[in-house]
């Protein structure tokens, strides 16, 4: 089952984290997770978006490590967290965490992909105007550092 949401890309990023996060993401912003589009701290980890606007994320929680489709997408990367409170939070950067999105997984560690695609009308279920999408993907996973699947090709000018 996939959760359609709109959120508020603020500083170019969406975050996802266990219930129980307590942190900052800032020091994980390093020029590599910049460039990656990924940054990571333990049990929290931030999607980079093209946009400082609305984009369009799809949430799948899922039992097992999905097939790869990264062709459909720009660019797709995956990181794994720890998570000790089973639930997982979805939110922009800046938006107010007693009212982010939450899914129930398993606690432990588990796997995030995230796959971008930069649509000037991406098929949000909500019809917002927002001019990404992000896809993310959730499984029981290992805790691995972040790793790019498939790598935005660079605009030409």
């Amino acid at each position: 089952m996939t959760t359609h949401l709109t959120l508020f890309a603020d500083y170019h990023q969406i975050h996802v984290k266990d219930e129980a996060f307590d942190g900052d993401l800032g020091a994980a912003w390093t020029h590599e997770a910049w460039v990656d589009g990924i940054a990571v701290a333990g049990d929290a980890l931030a999607i980079g978006t093209e946009d400082n606007l609305d984009v369009c994320v799809d949430v799948e929680i899922l039992d097992a490590e999905p097939t790869d489709d990264g062709l459909a997408f720009d660019h797709v990367v995956e990181a794994g967290l720890s998570i000790s409170s089973g639930r997982v939070v979805v939110m922009g950067c800046t938006d107010y965490l007693p009212d982010a999105a939450r899914f129930e997984v398993p606690a432990g560690p588990i796997r995030v992909r995230a796959s971008r695609s930069y649509l000037d009308t991406p098929d949000c279920t909500d019809g917002a105007d927002a001019t990404e999408l992000v896809r993310l993907q959730v499984w029981p996973g290992p805790l691995a550092g972040p790793r790019v699947v498939k790598r935005r090709a660079t605009p030409q000018p």
